[in-house]
C-alpha cells in the first residue's frame, strides 16, 4: 500500500507514512536512545551532554545549552546555531527541517512542530501525515509555553511573548504575541537606548 521512499517524501513536505520506512525507523530508534541518555545526565556531565547533542542533531554550534528533559522526533533534522539555550521541557517534532540561528533563547515548554496531519479524517486515519520546515533567525527570544507550527519562519531579533501560538511568518525586529501570534510593535532605537542605560547602570553599581 505504501511506497519505499517515505523518508524522501517526509523531507520534501509531501504526505508520507512514518511506519513504512526502515530508514525512518532507524532514525527514530537512534533519536530515542540519545535523548534518553541525554535526559539521564547530570549538570556535572557537560562534556557528555555536548557529545550526545552533536550525535543527535543534524548540526549545532559548539556552545549550546539545552536543559533536560528535552524531546525530539528525529533530532537529525534539527540544526542549531551558536549560543542556543533551551529551558526545561522543550519539544521539537522535526519530521522536516528545523533551522535555528545564533543566540536564540527558548523559555520553558517551547514546542516546535513541523509535523501536521490531514484535515480530512479518511486520509488522516490511513496513517498519512506531512511536515513543513521551520526557520528561526538570529537573536530570537521565544517565551515559555509557545507553540511554533509547521511552515513558519521567524525573522532576526524577534521577541515572541509567552503562551503564543505562531501560525504565520513573523518579520524581523518585532515583538509578537498572542493566539494566533501577531506583531505587537517594532523593536525601536528607544528600546536599544533604554536597555543600554540599564546595562550601564548594572556595571556602575555594586548594589
Amino acid at each position: 500500500m505504501y511506497g519505499k521512499n517515505e523518508k524522501k517524501k517526509m523531507l520534501s513536505g509531501r504526505l508520507y507514512c512514518p511506519r513504512e520506512d526502515e530508514n525512518l525507523a532507524n532514525d527514530v530508534h537512534k533519536c530515542r536512545k540519545l535523548v534518553r541518555l541525554y535526559n539521564d545526565t547530570t549538570e556535572e556531565q557537560r562534556d557528555d551532554r555536548r557529545q550526545l547533542m552533536s550525535e543527535l542533531l543534524g548540526g549545532c554550534g559548539e556552545h549550546i545549552h539545552i536543559e533536560p528533559p528535552v524531546r525530539f522526533d528525529y533530532g537529525c533534522n534539527t540544526y542549531v546555531g551558536e549560543n542556543f539555550y533551551a529551558n526545561f521541557d522543550c519539544v521539537i517534532l522535526d519530521v522536516n527541517k528545523v533551522v535555528i540561528g545564533d543566540n536564540v533563547m527558548f523559555g520553558p515548554k517551547v514546542c516546535v512542530f513541523t509535523a501536521g496531519h490531514p484535515i480530512d479524517p479518511e486520509i488522516r486515519i490511513q496513517m498519512l501525515e506531512y511536515g513543513y520546515p521551520i526557520t528561526i533567525g538570529n537573536n530570537v527570544w521565544v517565551g515559555g509555553n509557545t507553540v511554533i507550527n509547521p511552515g513558519v519562519t521567524i525573522g532576526d531579533n524577534v521577541v515572541i511573548g509567552s503562551g503564543s501560538v505562531v501560525t504565520k511568518d513573523i518579520p524581523s525586529n518585532v515583538v509578537a504575541a498572542g493566539n494566533p501570534c501577531r506583531v505587537i510593535r517594532p523593536i525601536t532605537e528607544k528600546d536599544r537606548e533604554y536597555w543600554q542605560r540599564q546595562k550601564e547602570e548594572y556595571f556602575s553599581t555594586d548594589d
